[in-house]
């Protein structure tokens, strides 16, 4: 088997991707200013949250297949237990992700839905004493 090349095919096989297709995030009540639809902010949310089911699944696959590589050729070439140890895997990472442990899933959300409210960012600048934004394009 080539590790080199991606074959996404490979993981929607194993079940990766679409394994929390079980779970529903409720639409959010809009917060006043707010001009998304809330359906829309969950069906995103979601996506985002899948999205990054699968980027740990991924991870995850590939650094186990990084250190059978690297076993010794003393080490069992067992791979009975492989099926189990994917399913696992994917567990893994749907519970991280569940709980945006890295982050993606709200580096995603940044970019697809606008900021809710500005008033938020200038409470930040004033409570840590900046005078002016870092970035000036903002």
């Amino acid at each position: 088997m080539d590790y080199n090349s991606f074959d996404p095919s490979r993981l929607l096989d194993k079940g990766v991707a679409g394994q929390l297709s079980g779970t529903h995030v409720a639409p959010q009540p809009a917060a006043a200013g707010d001009s998304v639809d809330p359906a829309y902010r969950a069906k995103a949310t979601e996506a985002a949250v899948k999205f990054e089911s699968f980027f740990i699944g991924h991870m995850l696959h590939q650094m186990r297949d990084g250190t059978r590589a690297l076993a010794s050729d003393d080490a069992p070439k067992d791979r009975i237990n492989d099926d189990m140890l994917d399913m696992a895997d994917n567990l893994v990472a749907d519970q991280l992700a569940g709980k945006r442990a890295f982050g993606v899933a709200d580096a995603i959300l940044r970019q697809l839905l606008p900021p809710q409210q500005a008033v938020t960012a200038t409470n930040v600048s004033s409570s840590q004493n900046f005078t002016k934004p870092l970035n000036p394009q903002q």
